[in-house]
């Protein structure tokens, strides 16, 4: 039984919007740093600058540390996959593909919490105590920013009746600008769990290697070579993934509801537009906020969840109750 063109047209479109949203997950980060740069008076990198990195750090011999273990060595290949996994399941230019039937929520927060989990043994297995010190971090938050991930997400899946990613975004696309005042909490709320997930700052600073502030970085200090590629790339392919997840929830306009070529250059130009600017406006929040301490990381998830919670409440009482 062959299978229709139209199919067919739709599996490919699924590949090579995956293989899109990979791809263009460093040229993100290096635009987050290049507009970094230019609003705080330093000579800004190239946009493929993160591009360079990657390939720099391919070409680079591994060293291991003589206790390492299978786990230690296979957990960049799996962090790196279940991190694609995701990216496959979150719509970036077009909705209806085939991926939408497992392009779920939960699933979504089973992808991160795979590879959260075979991070944090990596980070356990050599026996440093950055790499436990880091891992414990990361875990304490993790605890506290899935609860508001899922309470913000719910906001929308009371929404739209469902937690199927394409369609509550084709949801919100057909409904139009409609103001919601649930879904700026749990935009807010969804905003700042992306902040602490990620590692940006006031949470955690991606550029510096201070052992006392440390969290994501600490559980990475022993990889090298393609293993520490792998890992900053998923790193990357994180922070797409929160980005897209807020720009295409919250801000749907553009996204492609068929797969005519028209539609989906409009479907390109918008995702990029929308995340050139988060990715100024998460600039120019990192500018003008300091970092905090780490104890004062569950009162800032607190609040998030708090944010989300009031985004729920506000959603059965406005436009259910």
């Amino acid at each position: 039984m062959t299978e229709s063109p139209d199919t067919v047209v739709r599996w490919v479109a699924a590949a090579v919007q995956t293989a899109l949203f990979v791809a263009a997950a460093p040229l993100l980060a290096g635009w987050i740093k290049r507009v970094k740069c230019h609003m705080q008076n330093r000579a800004a990198p190239s946009l493929l600058q993160p591009y360079r990195d990657l390939a720099k750090l391919f070409r680079k011999e591994i060293v291991l540390a003589e206790n390492a273990s299978w786990l230690f060595r296979t957990a960049p290949y799996v962090v790196f996959g279940a991190f694609v996994l995701a990216a496959a399941v979150v719509p970036l230019v077009a909705v209806h593909l085939p991926t939408a039937a497992i392009a779920d929520v939960i699933v979504l927060v089973g992808f991160f919490a795979l590879a959260r989990f075979f991070q944090a043994l990596a980070g356990l297995d050599i026996g440093t105590a950055f790499g436990g010190m880091g891992s414990s971090r990361e875990m304490t938050v993790a605890s506290l920013a899935e609860p508001a991930m899922l309470m913000a997400v719910f906001t929308l899946a009371m929404v739209a009746s469902t937690t199927n990613l394409s369609v509550a975004i084709e949801h919100n696309l057909d409904a139009g600008l409609v103001l919601r005042p649930s879904f700026l909490f749990a935009l807010l709320g969804l905003a700042m769990v992306a902040i602490a997930e990620t590692g940006r700052i006031p949470v955690d600073n991606p550029a510096t290697h201070l052992e006392l502030t440390m969290l994501h970085e600490a559980m990475v200090l022993e990889y090298s070579g393609r293993h520490l590629a792998l890992v900053e790339w998923a790193g990357q392919i994180k922070l797409m993934i929160y980005a897209v997840l807020i720009a295409n929830i919250f801000f749907p306009w553009g996204i492609a509801q068929d797969f005519a070529p028209l539609a989906l250059g409009v479907g390109m130009v918008a995702v990029a537009a929308k995340l050139a600017a988060l990715g100024i406006a998460l600039v120019v929040w990192e500018t003008v906020i300091a970092k905090m301490r780490l104890f004062r990381v569950p009162q800032f998830l607190g609040f998030a969840f708090l944010l989300a919670l009031l985004g729920m409440l506000t959603q059965v009482i406005l436009e259910t109750g």
